[in-house]
This record gives C-alpha cells, sequence and structure tokens, in this order.
C-alpha cells in the first residue's frame, strides 16, 4: 500500500501509446484517426486485423489487448458519442457487437464477457474522438500471478491467432 493507501497497478506495454497521443494532442497535430484508416483498409484480413464489417459497422482485433480475442466494435464513420449515430447506424453497431459476443464464445469458451465503451478521455477512452465498444473473453481466474506479481499481462496467443479463431467463428450475416 502506498502512503496515500491506493494500490497501483503498473501496465507499462501502454507506454509508447499514451506518450505518443499525449504528445500529439499538446501539439494539436492531426495525425489522422487510426480508426478511420482501418475503416478504410479493405475486407477481413489477418493484416488489418478487421474481423467483420458491414456497410455502417466493422469489429477488430484491439491492437492493445487485455485478455486474449479482445475485439472493438465500432461505426464506420467518425463520431464520438453515441448520440451522433443515425438509428441505422446504432442498430448495426448493437448488430455488430452481439454478434462479437457469440463470435468469442464460439471461439474461446470463456467463463463470461466483459464489454463497454468509454465515453470520452476522462472515463478512459484513448481515442476519444471514434465511438468503439470493447468485448472481449474472461475466465475464473485469468488474472494470474503475472499481472499481481509483475505488472504484466500474458498473451497465450498473438493478434492473428487471436483473428484466424473469431473470423472462422464469425455468425453468418
Amino acid at each position: 500500500m502506498s502512503e496515500t493507501g491506493l494500490e497501483q497497478l503498473w501496465a507499462g506495454w501502454r507506454r509508447d501509446y499514451v506518450v505518443s497521443t499525449t504528445d500529439a494532442e499538446r501539439r494539436g497535430a492531426d495525425q489522422g484517426c487510426v480508426f478511420c484508416a482501418i475503416a478504410s483498409s479493405g475486407p477481413p484480413s489477418a493484416a488489418n486485423l478487421v474481423v467483420w464489417r458491414s456497410e455502417l459497422s466493422y469489429a477488430v482485433m484491439n491492437a492493445y489487448p487485455y485478455a486474449s480475442g479482445h475485439l472493438l466494435v465500432m461505426p464506420t464513420r467518425h463520431v464520438g458519442g453515441l448520440d451522433e449515430l443515425s438509428p441505422e447506424e446504432s442498430d448495426d453497431l448493437w448488430v455488430g457487437t452481439r454478434q462479437a459476443v457469440t463470435a468469442i464464445g464460439a471461439a474461446y469458451d470463456p467463463d463470461g464477457i466483459n464489454m463497454g465503451a468509454n465515453l470520452g478521455r476522462a472515463a478512459g477512452a484513448g481515442i476519444p474522438s471514434h465511438l468503439h465498444m470493447h468485448v472481449l473473453p474472461r475466465w475464473s481466474g485469468d488474472t494470474n500471478f503475472m499481472t499481481a506479481v509483475a505488472g504484466v499481462r500474458v498473451m497465450p496467443e498473438s493478434l492473428e491467432a487471436g483473428w484466424e479463431r473469431l473470423f472462422g467463428a464469425w455468425p453468418p450475416h
């Protein structure tokens, strides 16, 4: 326990991302939206890590996952808030999120699934300007000694292997 009474959890693997994003924001640099770049990267493939795509939404493997199989589901159009979605985009985003839950269940057989959105930087959004849903599998006891002792998450498979599993398990549309 620290002097403030708060425990500290270290996630050093996120430092490069946080530093580059913060520096770019402070400089006012427009690096473009990584999610918009992915949205225009072509059909689903292991190269772009897009697992599913419709006209209005898509699902992509999280490049900084909390667990194997961590997906991001988002509208194709660059919007930051739920209230900015058209009714059709909202419906399609929910369809994609439901399908992500189904695919994760089939591919990973988890004990549970976390899903949610961080709306705004203060809520924890790394990219607050492009709305996205997190959908990831969880298992009883999946926080092991490496996380508790070393502050490290051990990913048992590559993003490409996770893509293969989820792409193969995605429900037909």
